[in-house]
């Protein structure tokens, strides 16, 4: 058998053996033009689009080959497609890394976000009849995976969320940006039998930026979703390691400006399982964005009359940078597409969030380190862009339960279930 892969962008790694049946592999920079013919004995049998992409695409079309070239689908959704390539055209156009980096005025933000907003990106896990764009749960995910490429400081993870807060309750979601509380496990809000919102929570991304906060709540009949403004909450000063918002609310009486109740399954455990996941998808982009750069100045940096490329040890760190963004890819794609398929969540999306949470936030703290040691001083410098991808990561690490929550809250699930149900568990994944 053979793979052999045709894309364009700078390669990777690229391998290729003489025998019948051998593999031949191409990893692309631009996992959005990546593409896998696999040749078994000189006939085609499958075609694989964007395999990178497909880890967070689970709706990609997969086509099989049988009897020479006749095609058959598998899955066939062009959508996916569509929402992403746009998003990307937005984010390459208006959000590159290097010009943000140099603008310290934030001049760039309105015109992007008003991009995002005219192509419907912000409110694209929000149906139609309630004022988004009706986008299904894996178009929603594609879009936070070139997001994480960009390492963008604007919140749009946290307006796809509160939008998909407030559409599980039916509440009409507005425009503008939004963020969402609580963004820790142990942190609550109350409300009250007056019909308001009480309580402080900690670490809330953008809320200092946000136009509105949408709120999942306890009150003595059950869970409550509320939209309020933020302007109406209390909201104290504070920075993530990159200088991006992270505030302290208070809701001190706050008046929603609509409520309902939580549909059943939508508790706490949900949040934190779907904001991981997205943090997840987010890490992954921005660890694919770190490989390149540090493949890239491996191959242009000249120590001793050679490139640093060259030297086995800068060799072996990328192979590891690289094998922790494969890692993040597959455990992020494959709690993105669980959770796509699924209408709740259960122990399989339980399983799959918790897992995909712990081992991105292992694969930031190593893909970070491993980075700044293959540029050296300038990676730190302001002046780079690198920090902007590094820090980035290493703060999203404590959003929505850190992974050191998440390992506990595994291990007592696993440990509740039995040693007989530990293999079962394991095996059927």
């Amino acid at each position: 058998m053979a793979i052999s892969g045709a894309a364009n962008g700078p390669n990777w790694i690229k391998r290729t053996e003489n025998s019948p049946d051998t593999i031949a592999s191409s990893v692309i920079a631009d996992p959005l033009e990546t593409s896998f013919d696999v040749i078994k004995e000189g006939r085609l049998i499958r075609h694989i689009v964007g395999l990178p992409s497909l880890l967070l695409h689970p709706t990609m079309a997969l086509c099989e080959w049988s009897q020479g070239n006749e095609r058959t689908p598998i899955v066939t959704n062009d959508s996916d497609h569509i929402v992403t390539e746009s998003a990307a055209r937005i984010f390459a156009d208006l959000a590159d890394p290097q010009t943000i980096n140099r603008l310290d005025n934030g001049a760039w933000k309105a015109p992007f976000w008003q991009a995002l907003s005219d192509a419907g990106l912000p409110l694209a896990w929000v149906p139609e009849r309630l004022g988004g764009a009706g986008a299904t749960l894996a178009e929603g995910f594609a879009v936070l995976g070139v997001a994480g490429r960009f390492a963008v400081a604007v919140p749009l993870a946290e307006t796809l969320l509160a939008g998909w807060l407030l559409t599980r309750a039916g509440v009409a979601a507005p425009n503008g940006s939004m963020t969402i509380a609580p963004s820790r496990p142990s942190d609550r809000i109350i409300f009250d039998n007056d019909g308001t919102l009480s309580g402080s929570v900690i670490g809330i991304p953008f809320a200092a930026e946000a136009q509105h906060i949408a709120v999942l709540a306890h009150g003595e009949e059950g869970v409550v979703v509320a939209l309020v403004a933020a302007s109406d909450c209390t909201i104290c000063e504070g920075r993530t390691l990159a200088g991006d918002p992270s505030n302290i609310v208070r809701f001190q009486r706050v008046k929603p400006l609509r409520y309902a109740r939580a549909p059943l399954g939508l508790d706490y455990t949900a949040l934190m399982l779907m904001g991981s996941v997205s943090r997840s998808v987010q890490t992954a982009g921005a660890l694919e964005s770190i490989l390149s750069l540090s493949v890239s100045y491996a191959n242009e940096r000249v120590a001793f009359e050679r490139p640093i490329g060259k030297f086995q040890a800068v060799q072996h760190n990328l192979a590891r940078l690289a094998g922790e963004t494969a890692i993040a890819l597959a455990a992020s794609g494959s709690a993105a597409s669980t959770i796509g398929q699924s209408d709740s969540f259960d122990e399989t999306e339980f399983f799959e969030g918790a897992s995909a949470k712990i081992r991105c936030a292992e694969a930031a703290t190593d893909g970070a380190a491993i980075a700044h040691q293959v540029f050296g001083a300038i990676g730190f410098t302001k002046e780079h862009i690198l920090h902007r991808f590094t820090l980035r990561i290493l703060a999203w690490r404590d959003d929505f339960g850190s992974e050191s929550y998440w390992a506990a809250e595994l291990g007592r699930h696993v440990a509740q279930e039995g040693a007989d149900e530990f293999w079962p568990m394991v095996a059927s994944r």
